[in-house]
């Protein structure tokens, strides 16, 4: 009887450890994405700098451009990378948070396997 609840213990361990682990893969996807974003945004940004104040420039909407002042572009494109630093922060945070979930339950399962062996 004993036996069978370690091994549900077990069993229930290792789910909770791979779904944490697909967690832990799906948040460093989202930080490559928000980098990639927040690195086209400052490169953007670079480039508009260098442009002379009167230039027309134009957004990209769907499926038509709209004209922007160079002032507006930029106040945009720093909005984007500051709202891509805080998720990327929040990611990082959060997937600490699931690296340490993670090795709590090898740890758990190491020490239910120790503790079955020893009986």
């Amino acid at each position: 009887m004993g036996g069978s609840l370690i091994l549900n213990f077990i069993t229930e361990l290792q789910v909770k450890m791979i779904d944490t682990q697909q967690k832990v893969k799906l948040a460093d996807l989202q930080i490559d994405q928000l980098t990639r974003l927040q690195k086209h945004a400052k490169l953007t940004h670079t480039e508009i700098t260098t442009l002379p104040d009167n230039t027309r420039l134009y957004e990209g909407v769907g499926r038509m451009f709209i004209l922007q002042s160079k002032e507006e572009i930029n106040n945009q494109l720093t909005d984007k990378q500051k709202t891509a630093d805080e998720k990327i922060k929040e990611l990082e945070q959060k997937k600490v948070y699931l690296e340490r979930s993670v090795k709590e339950a090898e740890d758990n399962i190491r020490e239910m396997l120790l503790s079955r062996r020893a009986q």
